[in-house]
């Protein structure tokens, strides 16, 4: 099930709101410095990181995490999932 966030509710106070948003889409995970450094501080990054997940982002530097490392909180999720005991019905 997707999370419902109110677009107003967080983007608008983003620490990345100003910047380029070139910096945003790094050509590789050691490029994302710059853009990580404003998720750093911001005020928003938890909220931001939410949404990705709960988007599936795919692409950018979101909540201060590259599209690598959202990868692997989503496969630590879905392995946690899968060790979970099923009940038999």
């Amino acid at each position: 099930m997707r999370e419902r966030f109110d677009e107003e509710d967080w983007r608008e106070s983003g620490a990345c709101r100003k910047a380029d948003t070139a910096l945003f889409f790094p050509v590789s995970d050691d490029a994302a410095g710059p853009a990580k450094a404003i998720c750093a501080i911001c005020p928003v990054r938890e909220q931001c990181l939410r949404f990705a997940l709960a988007n599936r982002e795919e692409q950018g530097v979101w909540g201060g995490l590259t599209e690598t490392e959202r990868r692997r909180i989503r496969r630590r999720r879905t392995g946690a999932d899968r060790s979970l005991p099923r009940h038999a019905a």
